[in-house]
């Protein structure tokens, strides 16, 4: 396993974490419960593109090792290729698991009575 995708994975947790107690802050009323640099000055559509880009990074990765291992190159190993299938496989998931919520939420708050 490459340790550096699991270092920008840890951090992409703690920046959605942190983006997450900011709006929940802003939407209780108390933004200055935010501490400073904990994440607030990334905006959620940056924060978003940066998962699609790993997402697609992962899947990139786990179609050029399945295609190594296809090909018969030495130095790809089985259950290397799929830990990273099944890494890609379940990154997607969780994405569209997170945009469906998102869908969800678009549409309650556009029910909403004014």
């Amino acid at each position: 396993m490459n340790p550096n995708i699991t270092s920008l994975n840890s951090s992409n947790i703690d920046q959605v974490l942190a983006t997450m107690r900011t709006l929940k802050a802003q939407a209780v009323g108390n933004p200055e419960q935010v501490a400073p640099g904990s994440g607030s000055d990334v905006s959620f559509s940056q924060l978003m593109k940066q998962s699609l880009d790993t997402i697609n990074e992962t899947q990139l990765q786990a179609t050029q090792m399945k295609q190594a291992f296809e090909t018969g190159e030495r130095d790809v190993n089985l259950a290397e290729v799929m830990v990273a299938v099944q890494k890609s496989s379940l990154s997607f998931e969780a994405m569209v698991q997170v945009r469906n919520k998102l869908v969800d939420a678009y549409k309650e708050i556009m029910n909403m009575p004014i």
